[in-house]
């Protein structure tokens, strides 16, 4: 009996034009015309599965089927690379834990606010919200605050992974032994995220494009967004860093990757130039009485 293999779809220009603005219009990710041979072979799979025969019908499934909205959420496990681990770009995480941290300590309890809120946007499989945790622990004069870090991402499939928090070896390609030993204990397959830290963390599944959850978030002191913004165009980078500008406290802080920049994107942000790295910073125009 011969081998059944799945026919691959081809896609003309045309359908591809309407499948990528419809992926567009739901999260902001971006496919240049170069890009159409990835959405073609991702995608293929989808057509099978569903019994389409073209990308047409596929477009029109996204658009007018009343399981549209699921199979948007779907493809976004299909379509994001979700490459990540413990302690990603030490010196940033240096220049938060040695600098931003104490600044915020100061600044919040000169007004009697012992309270942290940070949002880790595009957590991926949940290596930094963890991470953010773990370095936080290690703060002495932290102690006795309310802590809270939410990690979201809009793949379903690596938020499964976050909120099991067991990881294997790859995750902790930086990882110092002592931290390993200090934060994680062995579990199945791989090794667990501590009670202690994963307490302090809540994963949840969100589109940087959907504005009404974004409202419900409530506003926080340091916004992390790495790595996330390169899968946006221009118009939509300005749209999802505007959002992250009103969901931080004035004097709060957004780091992304060192990749990007805010260049020819927004000036709502100051570059601050800190010892460890160059973070940006949401301006206090209150900064007594007021804000943080």
């Amino acid at each position: 009996m011969p081998l059944n293999f799945s026919p691959v779809h081809i896609m003309s220009d045309e359908e591809f034009q309407l499948v990528r603005d419809c992926i567009y219009a739901h999260c902001g990710m971006y496919f240049g015309q170069d890009s159409k041979y990835i959405l073609e072979k991702r995608l293929s799979q989808r057509l099978t599965d569903l019994g389409l025969l073209s990308y047409y019908d596929y477009y029109h499934f996204l658009k007018y089927n009343r399981n549209k909205e699921q199979e948007l959420m779907d493809i976004m496990d299909i379509l994001t690379t979700n490459e990540t681990y413990f302690f990603r770009e030490s010196f940033q995480l240096k220049a938060f834990s040695d600098e931003v941290i104490p600044e915020l300590i100061k600044r919040k309890s000169a007004r009697g606010n012992r309270s942290l809120r940070i949002w880790s946007a595009g957590c991926s499989s949940g290596e930094e919200p963890y991470t953010i945790a773990m370095l936080l622990s290690t703060i002495p004069e932290l102690a006795g605050w309310k802590i809270e870090i939410i990690g979201t991402d809009i793949s379903q499939k690596v938020l499964q992974k976050a909120r099991r928090a067991v990881y294997g070896k790859s995750s902790f390609r930086v990882t110092e032994e002592i931290d390993q030993n200090r934060f994680f204990h062995q579990y199945d397959d791989g090794y667990k995220v501590n009670d202690s830290i994963r307490e302090l963390v809540t994963i949840s599944h969100l589109n940087l494009f959907d504005s009404h959850r974004l409202s419900m978030l409530g506003t926080f002191d340091i916004v992390f967004c790495r790595n996330v913004i390169i899968y946006f165009d221009q118009a939509a980078k300005k749209r999802v860093i505007e959002s992250f500008h009103s969901a931080l406290n004035a004097g709060g802080f957004l780091l992304l990757g060192h990749s990007e920049s805010l260049m020819n994107i927004t000036t709502l942000f100051t570059l601050r130039h800190f010892k460890n790295d160059m973070i940006y910073q949401k301006p206090d125009r209150f900064p007594v009485g007021g804000g943080l």
